[in-house]
């Protein structure tokens, strides 16, 4: 048995390729959009993908697993399980496999055996892995968003994401009765995750790739608590906010994602193509760094450094039904943007700009935009004096772990919609914990209007090493 295991750095997401050496045979679990190191891994090993499987119905990127089955010929197996609320709608119209608890699929000598472990979502399945050619027990189990390392997915994304209410108790009770068939697994079972640390699936996940049953019993605290009010309590206390795109994400992923057979080729455009943009609703990522940015951008942009996290913020803060513009350093940035907007469904990238593009607009006579900067110790007095506004775009644990005394709480993702409360009388600083989100949030507020927003260098770090006051009241303003 071959296995081999993918990681992409900005989903923190792990997928799998399992081959049969006898074979020829493989499967793939959880494949993302990027179905390339798939099918290049497989021809390495002299492997053909003949099955495509996943865990469930993914909330935090589009699956690849349609892309992947047109590409190589392979079969795709997805849950039947969850209700009919829960069903893949696109499965019969290409020929997949439904498959149930107890059910096995056989890949050459490889048998993976389906658990359905909800709770993180009604449809989840787990697969438990025997290699039959030397082995009658299971030596792993593919665990998907079920159990990480360290953690446990989180049951509350169907109500806090795709606003389906009243979900959160039931899904955690459900991972609760999930957790017993984990626990009665052997210790010596390997558990390979669906994510790593990073992930928004959950709140504590480590970054050691692969783990076993019993280190996880002794060491992970949801497996490790037995008392289901307990578990349900610890569970969805403290979980962080799910990006605005989760829910796009399971719509796409339920529905069917749109086979691209390849990652869109913007074309390159000039001055005149910027201006008209503007004009047509497009929205313009300039993915220069922050400084750059500051110094000269052109007005109406948003700022979204290339980075690894580029992905979550744009799907945070950029609209699916839009076109998108990329203003970029070089075709490498805009090679990897294309891929990381593709990643979680945003497609309709169609026009690229050189990063002289700004220098260009100015000579034109075009207005171009700055982003002014203030440190803590002249922010301090302004504070005391009322005579700022600071707007904290930190998530809630973060908030709640301590924040800035007067501070408005408004998560960097929920700008746009509650505008309206941001007071206009003052001059506004813009805060996060280090300085890199306060950079981009300014931007936002830039694009919605607010043009005297502020950026404090350093964040709520910079102002608690320098030992001004930080309060922990939950019934401050914004909690």
């Amino acid at each position: 048995m071959l296995l081999k295991r993918f990681y992409d750095d900005g989903l923190a997401q792990a997928s799998y390729l399992i081959g049969c050496a006898k074979t020829g045979e493989a499967i793939v679990i959880d494949a993302n959009r990027d179905i390339a190191p798939y099918l290049d891994a497989a021809a390495a090993e002299k492997l053909r993908i003949t099955h495509i499987t996943e865990t469930h119905i993914h909330a935090d990127y589009v699956s690849g697993s349609r892309e992947l089955a047109r590409a190589s010929g392979g079969r795709l197996y997805l849950s039947a399980e969850g209700g009919k609320d829960w069903q893949y709608r696109f499965a019969e119209d290409d020929g997949a496999v439904l498959v149930r608890d107890g059910d096995v699929i056989t890949v050459g000598n490889i048998r993976l055996e389906v658990m359905h472990t909800p709770g993180h979502t009604p449809e989840h399945l787990s697969f438990l892995v025997t290699d039959t050619a030397g082995a009658t027990e299971p030596m792993g189990i593919l665990s998907g968003d079920f159990v990480f390392v360290g953690d446990v997915g989180r049951p509350d994304l169907l109500e806090k994401a795709a606003k389906v209410a009243n979900t959160m108790e039931a899904g955690a009770k459900q991972l609760f009765r999930s957790l017993d068939r984990f626990r009665a697994l052997p210790d010596y079972i390997q558990v390979w995750p669906g994510h790593g640390a990073g992930s928004a699936c959950g709140k504590a996940l480590g970054a050691v790739p692969t783990s076993t049953v019993g280190y996880e019993k002794r060491f992970n605290w949801g497996v490790a608590t037995t008392v289901e009010s307990d578990f349900v309590a610890m569970v969805l206390a403290g979980q962080p906010e799910p990006p605005l795109y989760f829910a796009e994400m399971k719509r796409i992923n339920r529905d069917g994602p749109r086979v691209l057979g390849g990652f869109p080729k913007p074309a390159r455009g000039d001055r005149a193509t910027l201006a008209r943009a503007f004009g047509q609703g497009v929205v313009v990522i300039d993915t220069r760094a922050a400084a750059a940015y500051a110094t000269a951008h052109v007005p109406g942009t948003l700022n979204v450094p290339m980075s690894k996290t580029f992905s979550t913020w744009a799907g945070w803060l950029v609209r699916y039904d839009l076109d998108i513009h990329l203003i970029a350093d070089d075709e490498a940035t805009v090679t990897r943007a294309v891929r990381e907007l593709a990643m979680i469904g945003l497609d309709r990238v169609t026009t690229w700009y050189a990063s002289a593009i700004v220098e260009e607009w100015r000579a034109a006579g075009g207005p171009v935009g700055t982003i002014a900067k203030t440190t803590v110790s002249a922010l301090a007095p302004q504070l005391t004096q009322h005579d700022v506004t600071v707007i904290d775009v930190r998530n809630r644990s973060e908030w709640e772990a301590g924040h800035l005394p007067g501070a408005v709480h408004i998560p960097i993702g929920y700008l746009a919609e509650r505008l309206a409360e941001i007071p206009r009388d003052k001059p506004i600083v813009v805060q996060c914990q280090s300085g890199a989100r306060s950079a981009i949030a300014t931007s936002v507020l830039q694009r919605l209007g607010v043009t005297h927003a502020t950026d404090l260098v350093g964040g709520y770090a910079a102002w608690q090493s320098a030992g001004f006051e930080v309060v922990r009241d939950r019934d401050a303003v914004g909690v």
